[in-house]
């Protein structure tokens, strides 16, 4: 009964942070949308703070795990861009982006949430570093390529893009088309014949320093 309480918890305070955002979000407010009682938000988790670092973390497990077998799918860069268009879609209707969006804003101010919130964005990191560890293998820019690096460049592309879209929604899509331009150019580095790839890697060693060249 406990742990159902307490998963009643992290559900209302998602819940909440969709609904109302995070400035309406107090231990009240979690409590009538969980059908608990207020004091088991302090018995379960001490502060409203900490319940809601917890319920991110909660709701992007919840998340990664119902994404991670079509992710394990993906084989071209251009795979991953349209499968981020159909999560960036499925989320926005389901009300996940108004959370992450509660939660990169109360991050600014409430110190305890930020690094829940980054731990919650890490975990969508790591499963879009396998990805792009897997495409970009066997091109000629594998060598050159930070992955975890640009694993962090595209989830914090997409953050950017989830929120701008707010505000700019023609902008936001002229940003993805960009992005899809620039996956169509790696897949035409993959479709090169060994030559002309072997021609291409001596070219960028002489322009670019390769990871861990120093």
């Amino acid at each position: 009964m406990s742990e159902d309480t307490r998963v009643k918890l992290l559900e209302g305070a998602l819940r909440t942070l969709t609904e109302q955002g995070i400035a309406k979000t107090s231990a009240r407010s979690v409590a009538a949308a969980a059908g608990v009682n207020q004091a088991l938000v302090f018995y379960h988790f001490g502060t409203v703070d900490e319940l809601l670092a917890a319920a991110c973390r909660h709701g992007a497990r919840q998340r990664v795990d119902l994404y991670r077998d079509r992710l394990a799918e993906v084989t071209t860069l251009g795979g991953l861009l349209g499968l981020a268009r159909e999560l960036h879609a499925e989320e926005r209707a389901g009300g996940h982006l108004a959370v992450l969006a509660q939660m990169l804003a109360g991050a600014q101010t409430h110190e305890r949430l930020a690094p829940a919130t980054a731990a919650g964005l890490d975990l969508w990191v790591a499963e879009i570093e396998q990805v792009l560890g897997r495409v970009l293998a066997g091109t000629p820019l594998a060598e050159f390529v930070d992955v975890y690096g640009l694993a962090r460049a595209v989830a914090a592309s997409f953050v950017g893009l989830e929120l701008y879209e707010g505000v700019d929604a023609d902008g936001a899509k002229q940003a993805l088309r960009a992005l899809e331009q620039l996956a169509a150019l790696v897949g035409a580095l993959e479709e090169l014949g060994p030559v002309t790839q072997r021609a291409v890697r001596s070219h960028l060693r002489r322009r670019v320093r390769p990871r861990g060249s120093g």
